[in-house]
């Protein structure tokens, strides 16, 4: 799913755009007023004009930038203490929104030291100065897919996979070419494939609840996950070869240890900040384990890496960027949106389940009795509760990017003078739940983008783009984005073809939502 920055990791295929549209994400409550943000146009150079106003001119007042990042060190390492423990990270920006009174701030973000030795950023933290992080005029994204700090490059045999390049870098167009060419070339098999490992993942549930009274969704759906994307995107099946059902387990170790320094994992506070957030976990520890992961991939693309070197790229180089596009960013993805998906679904309650139920078997009657796109597209109510879910609750939460010259960055209040070379950082949730933008905009409104709604979907940030613009060779915006929305609007599709209404219970977990299936209610109509 996205290809830029992050924090609930992943997802990132990339694919052309298709016919089906794209979706939204989610975020926290704040502001004690509303407070607003976005770039001011300005010309996009290659070289920096000489002075700011002549670049960009302030339209709004312009003001200082608010905030510092404190004592060498010691500021650094007080900020994440708040970060993950004293505040957490909702309440570590909502604090400092209200102490300055303003969407864009100074601060540090984690990890800092000992990882990260610069850990200084601009804050931007609504829906009008957040965009900038788009722009590849003004910010560079080398090496910025995880913020502050870059994991080792051991963890990905050796190369700076696609998520860390700038398109400005020779690699990106060929790579960002590659994952297109993979989406076009298996674009037939994504709704069969994934209608068949989603039928056993609902089967296995089904099983779970009548013997337990309740199922546990995550181990399952991470398997029907990985089962799907290897199925749908490589014709081959994990179960057949030597990986057989290790792969989520594999994927998930991997995944700790390129994200370990920024996420919270629920261990004693002493342990996990020493351990997890103060040095990086060793690469040899997880050394074999991305050994069988990277052999399944190169068994199973031949036809993709043909195609990896007419564009000019090594097989080793595009079999590890395949892997990371797959495992990192789109079954990560699926792994974190999924449960968010049906966690806001499912306490949206009976009445949004049966309209889903009734559009959705409608439009799959009139087609034939088969889920196809275009039976998809006469579904707007499924449409916008997917982009209400990205909205809500962004899969990527985390944007980075580096002023690539002296910038003006306006919110809805003030304009800000940026420097060359600073780090923007901008926390996603904030941005797509901007009161100033979205009217109820902490709240789950299933229709929100039916109708005259749909205007609002420029403002659905999620794919490292606006919902409205496609992702191209030149930008950042995930490859994989149309393919995300597909599969996402094919997992409602699928669950209300079965059933017409289903509970659950939702806690946390490290990436996102645990969730606990307690009753699943079959069709009857």
């Amino acid at each position: 799913m996205a290809s830029s920055s992050i924090s609930s990791p992943f997802l990132q295929l990339q694919s052309p755009p298709t016919s089906i549209s794209p979706i939204p994400s989610p975020a926290p409550p704040f502001f004690l007023r509303p407070i607003r943000a976005s770039v001011s146009e300005g010309p996009s150079v290659s070289l920096p004009p000489p002075s700011v106003a002549a670049r960009d001119a302030p339209r709004l007042p312009l003001r200082k930038i608010p905030g510092d990042y404190g004592i060498p060190i010691i500021g650094p390492y007080k900020d994440r203490l708040d970060y993950f423990y004293n505040q957490g990270r909702d309440e570590y920006f909502k604090s400092r929104i209200l102490k300055y009174q303003s969407t864009v701030f100074r601060t540090n973000m984690p990890p800092g030291p000992l990882i990260a030795p610069d850990p200084q950023v601009v804050v931007l933290l609504d829906g009008k100065s957040f965009p900038v992080l788009f722009d590849v005029t003004k910010v560079d994204k080398k090496d910025l897919f995880t913020g502050t700090y870059m994991p080792s490059t051991e963890l990905t045999g050796g190369y700076r996979v696609l998520s860390y390049l700038d398109p400005s870098e020779p690699n990106h167009g060929p790579l960002k070419r590659l994952m297109f060419f993979l989406l076009k070339s298996r674009r037939d098999h994504v709704i069969p494939e994934f209608h068949s490992c989603y039928t056993a993942l609902f089967e296995t549930l089904e099983n779970e609840i009548a013997a337990k009274g309740k199922a546990n969704f995550g181990d399952p759906h991470d398997q029907a996950a990985f089962n799907f994307l290897a199925r749908a995107l490589f014709g081959s099946n994990p179960a057949d070869t030597k990986l057989g059902s290790d792969g989520p387990k594999l994927v998930q170790k991997w995944v700790l240890f390129q994200l370990s320094p920024i996420l919270k994992l629920g261990l004693p506070k002493l342990i996990e900040d020493s351990i997890f957030h103060s040095v990086r976990l060793p690469p040899l520890l997880v050394k074999a384990d991305y050994q069988r992961l990277y052999d399944f991939f190169c068994e199973s693309s031949g036809s993709v890496l043909d195609e990896a070197e007419r564009l000019g790229l090594s097989r080793e180089e595009a079999c590890h960027n395949l892997l990371f596009a797959t495992c990192f960013n789109s079954f990560g993805g699926m792994k974190f949106f999924f449960p968010n998906v049906i966690k806001w679904i499912g306490r949206a309650g009976v009445k949004l389940h049966t309209q889903l139920a009734e559009e959705i078997r409608s439009a799959v009657r009139s087609r034939g009795g088969r889920v196809t796109m275009e039976a998809m597209e006469q579904m707007p109510l499924m449409k916008s509760v997917v982009y209400e879910a990205f909205r809500i609750e962004p899969p990527v939460a985390l944007q980075y990017g580096r002023a690539k010259r002296d910038l003006v960055i306006e919110n809805h209040e003030n304009s800000f003078e940026v420097k060359e070379g600073e780090l923007l950082f901008g926390y996603q949730p904030f941005a797509t739940k901007d009161p100033m933008i979205f009217d109820r905009a902490e709240e789950f409104v299933g229709d929100r983008f039916v109708g005259e709604g749909e205007k609002l979907l420029k403002y659905v940030l999620w794919s490292n783009g606006p919902e409205t613009e496609s992702p191209t060779v030149g930008n950042k915006q995930c490859a994989g984005k149309d393919f995300v929305t597909l599969v996402s609007r094919l997992l409602v599709a699928e669950l209300f073809l079965r059933y017409d209404s289903f509970d659950i219970q939702a806690g946390t977990s490290p990436l996102g939502s645990s969730i606990t299936v307690t009753s699943l209610k079959r069709a009857t109509f």
